[in-house]
């Protein structure tokens, strides 16, 4: 009864101070040596800390279980420190214990997120050995592994050996190409699912929608909208916010916005999208307009809405608007400004023809100017005829990317326009020598040939 007791506290704790107190309570009723009782304990504490949840698996006497094992290296893999999932692996296998069918899907899933191929590619040699290859779980997450590291030739290999597979299988390959940015692969997958009578899931078509996107390929995204409503399948948050995306992006913002307001539950990413491509098609107002009711709507924006928002108060020439945004994030919200912040700041004011205030942030920046920041400000001095002498941190672009004959051309014309006319010269030398030629603008269009 009173370990009963205990357990409904742990439950209700909201705090790694409260869970500390509940604890000589846990190691006198001996719930500390209940396997079910550790794992959701471990599970708790991490949703409140994951340093807390380390300290309780490290309170588990002598040594622990697999089962404690397993849930201090779930946590890991899901959370920002997912190489201590594979460190934690390692300690098992030290103490002499072997990992069972619920160890290795969150190990290799940690591998997957840290970018290490060749500690999955080993963890799939031990998981062939423990005979655990033939389990579908865990080979849907080996391919999704490799996929994530970029090795999807190597992902599409493990796929094909699979000896069963099902709607996650095809899911995570499909999901894989389009990370890897092969999208015309990924909707060729999908037509090897639809021949394997296998149907997709909503996970699997916010891949595809996502491929859409990539493609700009209005006509398929349509037909995959007819497939989510034909069928039907419940539009999700998610599912609605690919479609919006693919709308958007495929230049139809007008059904892109009209899938928005039909959405009945929306996210922090569905309200960014949507003000996105309402600034992309040069609907500047709309898109303030529509940030300002995600604020009266409830949400916190964060440093990727902003992003949005300055981007469409750069592209779109709102001088006050996009000041007044920048200081809302740093005041308000205590977001610090990222260099893509900086980028849409300067690219304003550069705009604006404010060229030394754009200058001044750029020396005020609290890290090193990025070369996009820098060409920006270059072609607004252009454009205004500035007279700018170039710095060290304006030739520190030419070096780092010599291979860019643009950057030549826009450095050499506005020493021009400053009258610097021997730097200008050295410049077009200097593209001579390298053979660096400026590549020229081209447009292109979609002639309707199908995938």
């Amino acid at each position: 009864m009173v370990s009963r007791q205990i357990q409904a506290l742990i439950h209700r704790s909201k705090s790694a101070a409260h869970l500390l107190q509940l604890h000589s309570p846990v190691v006198k009723t001996g719930l500390d040596h209940n396997p079910n009782f550790v794992s959701d304990y471990i599970n708790l504490a991490s949703s409140i800390s994951i340093e807390f949840a380390k300290l309780v698996f490290g309170y588990v006497p002598i040594c622990p279980p697999l089962f404690a094992w397993n849930s201090i290296i779930r946590v890991y893999a899901k959370s920002s420190v997912p190489i201590e999932s594979v460190r934690f692996f390692s300690e098992l296998h030290r103490v002499g214990l072997k990992g069972d069918n619920f160890t290795y899907p969150f190990v290799v899933k940690a591998c997957g997120r840290c970018g290490m191929v060749g500690g999955g590619g080993m963890l799939q040699c031990l998981i062939m050995k423990s005979g655990f290859d033939s389990d579908r779980y865990i080979g849907n997450e080996v391919f999704r592994m490799y996929a994530d590291c970029g090795e999807v030739g190597i992902a599409r290999k493990v796929f094909e050996e699979m000896p069963v597979r099902d709607v996650v299988s095809w899911s995570s390959l499909i999901a894989g190409y389009v990370a890897c940015n092969y999208p015309l692969e990924a909707l060729r997958v999908f037509r090897e699912m639809k021949l394997a009578n296998e149907n997709p899931n909503s996970v699997t078509l916010v891949s595809l929608l996502t491929a859409c996107t990539r493609l700009h390929d209005i006509s398929i995204g349509k037909s995959i909208h007819c497939y989510i409503i034909v069928h039907p399948i419940e539009i999700d948050v998610a599912l609605g916010t690919a479609l919006v995306e693919m709308y958007s992006k495929c230049g139809h913002v007008e059904k892109a916005f009209h899938m928005f307001n039909s959405m009945s539950e929306k996210n922090l990413q569905s309200w960014t999208i949507m003000i996105c491509g309402l600034a992309d098609h040069g609907r500047g107002n709309d898109s303030i307009l529509l940030f300002n009711h995600m604020e009266q709507a409830g949400l916190v924006p964060d440093s990727m809405a902003f992003s949005a928002i300055l981007s469409a108060c750069s592209h779109l020439g709102l001088l006050s608007e996009g000041r007044q945004f920048f200081n809302q994030m740093v005041r308000t919200y205590n977001i610090e400004p990222t260099m893509e912040h900086y980028g849409c700041l300067v690219d304003l004011l550069g705009r604006a023809g404010l060229v030394e205030e754009a200058y001044e942030i750029i020396k005020n920046m609290p890290m090193e100017p990025n070369s996009v920041i820098l060409r920006s400000f270059l072609g607004a001095c252009r454009n205004h005829n500035i007279v700018f002498t170039l710095d060290d941190n304006f030739r520190k672009v030419l070096t780092s990317e010599s291979h860019l004959g643009a950057n030549y051309v826009l450095a050499a014309n506005v020493s021009s326009v400053s009258g610097c006319w021997g730097d200008a010269a050295d410049m077009r030398v200097s593209m001579k020598q390298k053979g660096v030629i400026k590549v020229p603008g081209c447009s292109w269009v979609d002639s309707g040939g199908g995938w």
